[in-house]
């Protein structure tokens, strides 16, 4: 015996208004896993060129972020188009890099210089 539940049709405006918002979601993950990669990479930069261990890094470029107004990301995507392109960053960046670099090398100075 097989019973037949009465099928719930979704009505094709809310089938749109669920896949925009899939769509959105979809885009911002994607949004967010390519600034956590540019994040990463701006880590690694630091680490090579100055030397910071990683959980330094990060603290460094969020703090320059803070310091600066400028998004997380796009300092990170400065640090990184500055290494490649071997210029300086921006002034106010590079100003605030240096401050959290020394700032961050105080706190860690008998790691970084085995004496």
């Amino acid at each position: 015996m097989t019973t037949s539940r009465p099928q719930h049709h979704m009505p094709v405006n809310g089938r749109e208004d669920v896949v925009a918002r899939l769509e959105r979601e979809n885009a911002q993950l994607r949004h967010a896993v390519a600034s956590h990669a540019t994040v990463d990479q701006a880590i690694g930069v630091l680490l090579a060129e100055h030397r910071i261990e990683p959980a330094a890094g990060f603290d460094v470029l969020r703090e320059v972020s803070q310091h600066t107004n400028i998004k997380l990301h796009m300092v990170a995507e400065a640090v990184i188009e500055s290494a490649l392109r071997e210029e300086p960053l921006p002034q106010p960046v590079d100003q605030e890099l240096q401050a959290a670099l020394q700032r961050h090398s105080d706190t860690g100075s008998s790691r970084h210089h085995p004496g």
